[in-house]
């Protein structure tokens, strides 16, 4: 409490700095003919020198604004916009004091005599309603720039190095195209591959549930959604990009893309193939497909790499159109293949109050998975009033997995316990079927809504593996575990849930919800396992050990309650409910049936407070109570033999885990200067959460089983700031971020009950500089300091620092040519001592543009310094591992990329020419 307290206080502080240097700016926007208000009307400041918005706002339904800023003793437009109207501004030598407007005017545009021209400016910022519009024009970018380049133009948003978006503090986590999906949700095909030339408008607002949309309901999320909107010129045609190369040691990429827009209609089709570790679609202007680059989402350039050398290929198509006005339809297809081999050593020791286990161990693995997806939505407009959205989504994928392996464990003395040799072959397929129909119903009173959700997920899936292996135990007098055996698996789930809500409006700022809802689930597991007969030559002596049938039903009925008071300043929403459950578990082993039959009756409830101070500052503050349920396999009473070393079985008295969390967001944005900041706490309580617990005996296997614990809980607090300058041609952008985390955690070891408290801390700095359309400069330098001390148990503390070095340049001079490169150094003082703690990782990439920039000859070298590894060090409470996998390594790629474009403009054009896409 002490330390939210404090927190308070220093908003408290802040906002009372600033708000003496604060002013208020009022007004009231009149139709000049009817005299009536104008409600929603733009208001906004910009600079008289570069037309830099200084501050903006809408009015309301009387058609009066009201705008806090800062002080600026600078020429200043007071400008207003508003669809149909000619705009209105006036020049201000500044804003240096609070000042009434008065009544501002508004001219119709159809009531302008014939032969006058008007020409009206489209504002770089329009509000309405609860989003925020962004006029693309208004903002200058290379020719060839793609959307990621202009969105790192616009007032408040910013874009790190591995694609993450934010606006005003707060994470993008939806982008659309003129409102539809665009292959995946976080758009990173999107933003990366669409030319900025073609994009009229950026809408920005906060990210609703596909019921809150339909309901128009506030949004309760904590994320933002972007909508980026083609020019209706630019909408019909197509463009595309194809990419082909071939380098040292075999390495190659190719990558196609083509978009063919037709008004409504948009279909799109990617391609990829490549044996450099890039799995999905997301090209990189300079470095194309290079795994590491600064499609990396890592985000530092100078990172140790995956596990294993991935060769991927992946085909897809995207369709949407508006079939009639009242009928949407949206679908994608992806098609995936991933190969992936991978040599990987270990050592582990694990801390035991008897004395440590020390286990060394390596592994050659080939993993190779297949998979098709295919989602549709479609939106129906049943009338006014109704609406249905029905989105299915089908998935299918099949896997080959090949593994040797070998593992011996010592005692602290070096005494041998067990060694293990073990290779294994197994196939599997997956099926899943989700599906969710949205219906809502507005009624003729406002905010009156019934909203009804179905949810399905019906999945199956199966497995045949041979596995081979050899356990040897030195100690105890164990005899050996010899294994030669098929285990068959198939496993059904099935599950299904409706929630029907009920809003009803008590006043015009205070609503009731009611509703219930409604969860069936139902999973089957059949495990066999068999073992070689070698008199029959095949698998067919049924191992009854390793062989188990299980069912877990779960089902339950949950009523609920809420309410929602909006007013101009905050939003407050509290919701309750109650689940009703029922939870029967089955099992069949060794010939001896097992039930467990649970009863629950479990609370839930939220509370979200949200104040906004005005449209670029607001607070929130977050509660919520939960329950969850441990899952069939922790509780039923059932030992699981799969692994020689370790035997498994559950907990049939284990309670719900009780979760409380808390969490204060504060959000600050200055459009005069560019600057931004957002600080934020957040907590979590545990009661009963489900740990394991292993017991080891004198040859080193485990007994494992579950327990709940009480009293374990997570802070963090942290923040952000950030700033942009510009002048001419030079643009620059800096900023700071810092997150501290705080855990107390308990656990056991060998049965006895221990706790450790540790704290990480993670600073970091980042700046780019921007000349016009010919360099840019991006250095970033983060710090993560982590610490764990123990109590009760054989160590005391445990401390590492890790370093992040990234330096990214591309030069867009001489003309036609691009020079990128991305440069890191990572230390790492956690890495075992038999490895570097430290390494470059440079990446270089020029390129050159023939045919009016359509046609680019590249060559890339990543790795150029030969130094790239993977190894990693991961400390827990009961075990320090070290491990080292395969690592790409240096290579040299020479590559050709074409650029195809060609759009229909209208003869009077738009911004831009026509020309070749990104």
């Amino acid at each position: 409490m002490t330390r939210i307290y404090s927190f308070l206080l220093f908003l408290a502080f802040v906002y009372s700095a600033n708000a003496q240097n604060n002013i208020v700016v009022k007004g009231t926007v009149i139709d000049i003919n009817t005299q009536l208000p104008l409600e929603l009307a733009t208001v906004y400041f910009t600079t008289v020198k570069d037309s830099t918005i200084i501050e903006y706002a809408t009015t309301d339904k009387n058609g009066n604004f009201l705008i806090n800023t800062k002080k600026f003793d600078k020429p200043v437009f007071l400008k207003v916009n508003y669809t149909g109207y000619q705009a209105y501004f006036e020049e201000q030598k500044g804003l240096t004091e609070s000042k009434d407007f008065g009544k501002l005017y508004m001219i119709e545009n159809a009531n302008v005599l014939n032969e006058v021209i008007v020409k009206s400016e489209a504002p770089p910022i329009t509000i309405k309603k609860d989003t925020l519009e962004f006029n693309a024009p208004s903002y200058k970018v290379r020719p060839d720039a793609n959307v990621e380049t202009l969105l790192k133009q616009l007032p408040g948003f910013d874009v790190d190095n591995s694609g993450k978006i934010t606006v005003n503090g707060r994470e993008v986590n939806q982008v659309l195209v003129n409102g539809k999906a665009f292959f995946d949700k976080d758009g990173a095909i999107a933003i990366k591959n669409l030319p900025a030339d073609i994009i009229k408008k950026v809408q920005v607002s906060d990210f609703k549930t596909k019921k809150e949309e339909l309901a128009k309901q506030e949004s309760t999320s904590d994320y933002s959604s972007i909508n980026i909107t083609i020019d209706e010129k630019k909408n019909k045609g197509y463009f595309g990009k194809v990419l082909g190369g071939y380098g040292s040691d075999e390495h190659y990429e190719s990558s196609l893309m083509m978009n063919f827009f037709k008004n409504k209609q948009k279909i799109s089709v990617l391609a990829s193939s490549n044996n450099i570790n890039s799995t999905g679609f997301s090209m990189d202007e300079v470095f194309d497909n290079m795994g590491g680059g600064r499609n990396a989402k890592g985000g530092q350039g100078a990172s140790s790499g995956g596990r294993g050398i991935t060769q991927s290929t992946l085909a897809g198509i995207n369709y949407s159109d508006d079939w009639t006005r009242d009928l949407e339809f949206m679908s994608s297809y992806n098609f995936t293949n991933a190969v992936t081999k991978n040599d990987s050593k270990s050592n582990q020791v694990s801390f035991l109050p008897t004395g440590n286990i020390v286990t060394e161990a390596d592994s050659k693995t080939k993993n190779e998975n297949t998979g098709n997806n295919a989602n549709f939505q479609l939106e129906y407009k049943i009338d006014p009033t109704m609406r249905l959205v029905v989105a299915p989504n089908l998935n299918q994928s099949n896997s080959s997995n090949t593994n040797s392996s070998f593992s011996s464990s010592v005692d602290e003395n070096g005494d041998a316990l067990n060694e293990s040799t073990s290779s294994s072959h197994t196939t599997g397929s997956n099926t899943n079927f989700a599906n969710s129909i949205n219906f809502n119903k507005v009624f003729e009173k406002k905010s009156r809504n019934l909203s009804i959700v179905f949810n399905n997920n019906n999945s199956k899936n199966s497995s045949n593996g041979i596995n081979i292996s050899e356990t040897i135990f030195h100690q105890d007098g164990k005899p050996n575990d010899e294994r030669n055996q098929n285990a068959k698996n198939t496993s059904k789930s099935d599950t299904y849930a409706i929630d029907l809500e009920y809003t009803e409006p008590i006043t015009d700022s205070l609503r009731v919800r009611f509703g219930t809802d409604f969860n069936w689930q139902n999973s089957i597991n059949d495990q066999k396992t068999f073992n070689f007969d070698e008199d029959t030559d095949q698998y067919s002596d049924l191992n009854l050990s390793l062989t188990n049938y299980t069912t877990s039903k779960q089902n339950s009925i949950s009523p609920k309650v809420g309410i929602t008071l909006q007013k101009s300043k905050f939003t407050l929403n509290l919701n309750s409910r109650t689940s009703i459950v029922e939870f029967d578990n089955h099992s069949f082993y060794l010939n001896q049936a097992t039930d467990l039959n649970k009863r629950y009756m479990l609370p839930y409830g939220n509370a979200q407070l949200r104040y906004k101070f005005n449209r670029s500052k607001n607070l929130t503050f977050k509660y919520d109570y939960s329950n969850a349920l441990p899952s069939a396999t922790q509780l039923m009473p059932v030992a699981n033999l799969n692994n020689p070393l370790n035997s498994v079985i559950g907990n049939p008295d284990l309670n719900p885990i009780e979760k409380n969390s808390a969490g204060i967001d504060f959000k600050n944005f200055d459009f005069r200067t560019r600057s931004g900041y957002s600080v934020y706490i957040r907590g979590d309580y545990y009661n009963n959460d489900v740990v394991s617990t292993s017991i080891y005996d004198d040859s080193g296997k485990r007994n494992t089983t579950y327990v709940n614990i009480s009293g374990t809980y997570s802070t963090s607090i942290g923040g952000n700031w950030n700033q942009q300058i510009k002048k001419d041609a030079h643009t620059l952008r800096y900023g700071l971020r810092l997150s501290g985390n705080y855990n107390f955690d308990k656990g056991f070891t060998n049965a006895e009950l221990y706790s450790a408290k540790s704290i990480v801390v993670t600073p970091s700095v980042y700046a780019s500089y921007d000349y016009g359309e010919v360099l840019s400069i991006a250095p970033s330098y983060s710090l993560s300091y982590n610490e764990t001390r123990y109590e009760n148990f054989s160590r005391d503390a445990t401390s590492n620092v890790i370093h992040r070095i990234n330096l990214q340049t591309t030069s867009y001079w001489p003309a036609n040519l691009i020079f990128g490169n991305d440069f890191g150094y990572t230390y790492n003082s956690n890495i075992s001592g038999d490895f570097k703690k430290d390494f470059f990782l440079w990446n270089t990439s020029l390129s050159y543009g023939f045919l009016d920039k359509k046609l680019y000859a590249k060559v890339k070298v990543y790795d150029v310094l030969n130094q790239n590894q993977s190894a990693t060090r991961t400390i827990s409470a009961t075990s320090i591992r070290d491990e080292e996998n395969t690592v790409l390594k240096r290579y040299v790629m020479f590559s050709l990329a074409y650029k195809i474009g060609n759009f229909a403009e209208s003869k009077k054009g738009g911004r831009g020419r026509q020309r070749g896409g990104f």
